[in-house]
Order: structure tokens, then C-alpha cells, then sequence
């Protein structure tokens, strides 16, 4: 009877169950905490530096869409901004569609 408490992880009689309660309460929040710290916090940060940047879209600003396409901001409204690619034609676009600011990704390059 004894292997059989042992395999189905049965308390011995006489000990206090209140041990292993607290013991795993605690491994769920250390597991909540890093949860949090390696997923939900970054998440959160990546997402407030996107509405950062889409706010402090101005005039004459190089960007890349997320379709890849390069340009230079000509007009910027609420939620749309035209920009201005090769050959002096002009694009209208949601501001979600822009991905990132062209100058940064050069200046990290070199």
C-alpha cells in the first residue's frame, strides 16, 4: 500500500496538506511573473513606441511601408498620409501602413 500512496502522490497520514497548497500558489505566481516580464510587458512597450511613431509622422520624412515601398511623406491627416515615391508620384495611405522611419534604418547600418 505504501508504493501504491507513493505513485499516486498521496500525503502520508498525519502530514498537513497546507505545505504543498502554498507551495504551489507560488510556483503559479512565479510563473505569472515571468510570463508577464518576458511576453505581456515587451508586447506592451513594442506596442506604445508603434503609437509613438505613427503620432510623430511629419512633412518630408522618409519612411518604408509595410509593403516595402520607399518614400517620402508629402501630406499628413488624421489617419492618412500621402507620400511621394520615385518618379514624383503620389500614394495615399493609412497611417498603419507605415512600418518605419527610413533615415533610422540607415543611420543603423552604418
Amino acid at each position: 500500500m505504501k508504493e501504491l500512496g507513493i505513485l499516486l502522490q498521496i500525503p502520508a497520514e498525519g502530514a498537513d496538506g497546507g505545505e504543498g497548497m502554498m507551495t504551489q500558489i507560488l510556483m503559479f505566481g512565479a510563473i505569472f511573473l515571468v510570463f508577464y516580464l518576458f511576453m505581456i510587458r515587451p508586447q506592451m512597450k513594442k506596442q506604445k513606441e508603434a503609437k509613438k511613431f505613427k503620432e510623430s509622422l511629419v512633412n518630408g520624412a522618409k519612411v518604408v511601408t509595410i509593403g516595402g515601398i520607399h518614400g517620402k511623406i508629402v501630406e499628413v491627416k488624421d489617419d492618412i498620409v500621402t507620400i511621394e515615391v520615385e518618379g514624383s508620384n503620389r500614394l495615399k495611405m493609412d497611417k498603419n501602413a507605415i512600418s518605419k522611419e527610413f533615415a533610422v534604418e540607415e543611420m543603423e547600418k552604418k
